[in-house]
């Protein structure tokens, strides 16, 4: 673990298994151990850790909150930099891009939060997790492959099938996707509708949150989703209680990119940001209610 910063109570840079990361301390900090809320960022704004931090703060939050760096993305770029992005990119974007970030993202986060666990005051319980875009994605195949303990999970804009990411592209760029074996698998493998028994049944919170304007996961898709996990977990005969909940919502004037090109560094919040930020602190000030310094509102 490499730290960079003077103290515990301001903002903190720093890599942590590899993976660089900006953290923001609990609101009122103090000495006593406050959960752990791991925030994963986009391919589009916010594509860095400090826009995300700077995208959803949750200032109020008594809880860490550490914003990390996607695989190929800023201090990760590969050989070759940006253009070597955009070619596979170009060569394949489903099969050499979006989907080993994905995966990467997600098979390195239990790593990840056992070197945060060891260098910050993170209290003993299941970790908070959210995702914008393929962030999402990443955050929905750790469920499904329980790659760790969650206390809640929130997804924003999530690409719960490929599909709907490619069909996309082919809009922008005119060129139709080539669906060969291996994309058709990767598709399998990341279509988190058809995977829904193993994400419900790890009995984990979840807060779906899609944009009103988003083009590329249109909110019928989330309340699709949403709708099938609610399916299964009648099926599994899980009893969702508020401490089990699932919950779709609709910001109506965030677009699939949630903050200002290019990204990379924090943006004004818009009022559809305030809404989406108001919403992931609710959420987990709901439900990360194991520590005594996370407790909601009696009327919740």
């Amino acid at each position: 673990m490499v730290v960079d910063a003077p103290s515990l109570s301001a903002p903190l840079t720093g890599t942590a298994a590899g993976v660089p990361f900006l953290a923001l301390p609990p609101a009122a900090a103090t000495d006593v151990p406050a959960p752990l809320v791991v925030g994963l960022h986009a391919f589009e704004p916010p594509r860095s850790e400090s826009a995300l931090a700077g995208a959803v703060p949750m200032a109020s939050l008594p809880a860490w909150r550490v914003y990390l760096g996607l695989p190929l993305f800023g201090h990760r770029l590969p050989e070759g930099g940006v253009a070597e992005i955009n070619q596979r990119g170009e060569r394949d974007y489903l099969v050499e891009l979006f989907g080993p970030v994905v995966e990467e993202a997600a098979a390195e986060l239990r790593r990840v939060v056992d070197e945060l666990r060891s260098t910050f005051p993170v209290a003993d319980v299941p970790v908070g997790l959210v995702g914008v875009g393929a962030g999402a994605s990443a955050v929905l195949l750790a469920l499904a492959e329980k790659r760790l303990p969650l206390g809640a999970a929130a997804v924003i804009n999530p690409i719960v099938d490929p599909s709907l990411l490619m069909a996309a592209r082919e809009r922008r760029t005119g060129t139709p996707y080539r669906w060969g074996p291996q994309a058709q698998q990767t598709r399998s493998w990341l279509d988190f509708s058809a995977r829904a028994a193993e994400i419900s049944g790890t009995g984990t919170p979840m807060l779906v949150v899609n944009g009103g304007r988003d083009e590329v996961a249109p909110p019928e898709h989330g309340r699709a989703f949403h709708d099938v996990l609610t399916r299964q977990s009648a099926e599994q005969g899980l009893q969702r209680d508020v401490r089990h909940a699932l919950r779709h919502i609709v910001v109506p004037d965030l677009a699939h990119a949630i903050g200002p090109e290019p990204g990379l560094e924090p943006g004004p919040l818009t009022p559809a940001g305030v809404l989406t930020d108001r919403a992931l602190t609710e959420w987990f000030h709901l439900h990360l209610t194991t520590s005594t310094q996370v407790q909601a509102p009696a009327d919740s």
